[in-house]
């Protein structure tokens, strides 16, 4: 069955990012996969999760700020970054802020987020 999405739900969310759901939990009722649209401020941090989702991020415009097991990969628009089920990680924005698509499967929620407090 296809089915058209007329625009996204907001997601509120504190530090002033802004998330916009097309397709997840939230907008469409969808477990399987979640499509979102962010903008994140300059300076904006998030505290660091290990998901139970593959994530990934392909930034639009800015930069986004990933620290990993692995370091840190900075990730500048036009590339993308893939995170796998269990990794610990943490999102930032670069100086300029960032604008990104993040694609979750199965689609994002917080309980399966993991965030640390």
């Amino acid at each position: 069955m296809v089915r058209m999405i007329d625009g996204p739900t907001r997601v509120p969310v504190p530090g002033g990012k802004l998330i916009d759901e097309y397709v997840g939990r939230v907008n469409s009722g969808d477990a399987s996969v979640s499509i979102a649209h962010m903008v994140a401020p300059p300076g904006w941090e998030e505290p660091a999760q290990t998901p139970e989702f593959a994530e990934y991020t392909l930034v639009l415009k800015g930069t986004v700020v990933i620290e990993h097991a692995e370091g840190t990969t900075v990730v500048a628009a036009g590339q993308a970054f893939v995170s796998e089920p269990g990794e610990k990680i943490r999102y930032t924005s670069g100086p300029d802020g960032a604008e990104y698509v993040a694609v979750c499967l199965p689609a994002f929620s917080p309980e399966t987020a993991n965030r640390e407090e």
